[in-house]
């Protein structure tokens, strides 16, 4: 013969158990990157700016970088503030007139990471941005260094 209440009580303690597990471990769905509205993202972890000499935000899908340029801009000292979100890291190399000035990497977890670069002579500067983590999103932007 079977005992209800004890199979009942059984039936209880896993249900408990496994929602316990699941409030634990915090799973919850993944974002998906294709579907992600990056200008909302971007307007929440990437502070406005004033004098912005070059930014760029996007889905980086597949691991082709992505290459913005922005002509004409004096030699002298500034700041690359970056974010990305997706999990690992999305990195940008820097460079004016075909020679590098700095290579950046943003952890891709929503945080900001910045970096101060120095444009050695007036002239276009290149930021390409790749990750071999994709698929992520991200957001830049280029700044004169404050004095």
């Amino acid at each position: 013969m079977l005992n209800f209440s004890s199979t009942r009580r059984r039936a209880g303690l896993v249900a408990i158990t496994t929602a316990a597990l699941l409030g634990v471990c915090g799973c919850q769905a993944p974002v998906n990157i294709e579907d992600a509205d990056v200008p909302a993202w971007k307007e929440k972890v990437l502070p406005a700016a004033s004098g912005v000499v070059l930014e760029d935000s996007g889905k980086i899908l597949n691991r082709d970088p992505l290459v913005k340029e922005s002509p004409n801009v004096p030699a002298g000292s500034y700041t690359l503030t970056m974010a990305c979100d997706g999990g690992g890291k999305a990195y940008f190399a820097v460079s004016s007139g075909g020679t590098k000035i700095a290579d950046a990497a943003a952890a891709c977890n929503g945080s900001l990471d910045v970096v101060k670069i120095k444009m050695p002579v007036s002239g276009t500067l290149n930021i390409s941005t790749s990750s071999v983590d994709a698929p992520l999103i991200f957001a830049y932007h280029v700044v004169a260094a404050a004095a």
